[in-house]
């Protein structure tokens, strides 16, 4: 099992967030902002484990309380996160998690809260959770992890120390991959994933390449009037649609690249497709019509293929 100690690029984090503890800075509301894949949940039960573990070079890492906090069972430590079929977090989960905090702690020094990922707080849940930042119980810590801030509201925001985690280069990203037993063509895996590092390690790295290849070779085959956009559309949309939809983008930002480097093709024309199939995987846990929604994106594909050819 990996944990934040095993993730160096977490270290500055780390060390950021024990500074400010051994200096009384620790505030009551930390806004942890990591791309998907690259341990803002770790780094968060870390912070947990470093509030409760009772030794002075906290986190130990061995004593009971960090290890039930690194397990999520310490008493001290709540979490807030979608429940049920929801794929929010809705106002009822954050009224428990926030009446969890209020109460006297067990081991009598902090109560932690990590609100995960607090991007899909529903706006009266935001709110609510925002009373509780105003006024917090005394010695209680709110841990949000998100991965794009930008949703929350700008008040809750405003009262979280706000700290980034960023993945390493690939190249680094390759070397503690293959340290940690993971062989395969890294570079095509993290064009549909992304540097993710975590994300890359849980990946069939494999699978990942063949999907890429054979979306970039359908599109090919749809850009130049050979494939039906609405055939492949109503197969994408039943199968893997999300990662489909990372390898359209994928392809279409080589493109970008390609044309920018041989100042040939519309670039407006292209960026345009790279922003509609964005705003797709925006909307993807929406209630979206997947298959309709893919069909009209791949038909203004074949079009702009066909202009480029005109």
């Amino acid at each position: 099992m990996i944990a934040a100690t095993d993730c160096f690029w977490l270290t500055p984090a780390m060390e950021a967030l024990r500074s400010a503890r051994a200096a009384g800075r620790f505030g009551h509301a930390l806004l942890i902002h990591a791309d998907p894949g690259c341990g803002g949940e770790l780094l968060a039960t870390w912070a947990a484990q470093l509030l409760l573990c009772q030794l002075d070079a906290a986190p130990c890492g061995a004593c009971t309380d960090c290890r039930h906090a690194a397990s999520h069972q310490h008493p001290d430590l709540h979490l807030a996160q979608p429940t049920g079929d929801s794929k929010q977090i809705r106002i009822d989960d954050v009224r428990a998690f926030c009446a969890d905090l209020a109460l006297t702690s067990h081991g009598g020094g902090y109560r932690v809260g990590i609100v995960s990922p607090a991007d899909v707080l529903n706006l009266a849940a935001a709110n609510a959770l925002l009373k509780t930042l105003e006024e917090p119980p005394p010695r209680t810590v709110i841990v949000l992890v998100s991965a794009t801030p930008s949703r929350l509201p700008a008040t809750l925001r405003s009262r979280c120390m706000r700290m980034r985690v960023v993945a390493p280069d690939l190249g680094a990203t390759q070397a503690w991959l293959a340290a940690h037993g993971k062989a395969g063509d890294v570079a095509a895996a993290a064009d549909v994933l992304g540097n993710a590092p975590l994300a890359l390690l849980d990946a069939d790295l494999a699978a990942l390449a063949r999907l890429r290849a054979d979306t970039a070779q359908h599109l090919e085959d749809i850009g130049r009037g050979r494939a039906d956009p609405a055939a492949f559309a109503e197969r994408w949309s039943r199968e893997e649609f999300a990662l489909r939809l990372a390898c359209i983008e994928a392809w279409i930002g080589a493109r970008i690249r390609l044309s920018a480097a041989t100042a040939t093709g519309n670039i407006a024309r292209q960026f345009g497709l790279l922003d509609a199939v964005r705003e797709l995987r925006r909307e993807i846990d929406s209630p979206l019509n997947k298959a309709v929604a893919l069909e009209r994106w791949l038909w203004r594909l074949a079009q702009r293929e066909a202009a480029e050819i005109r």
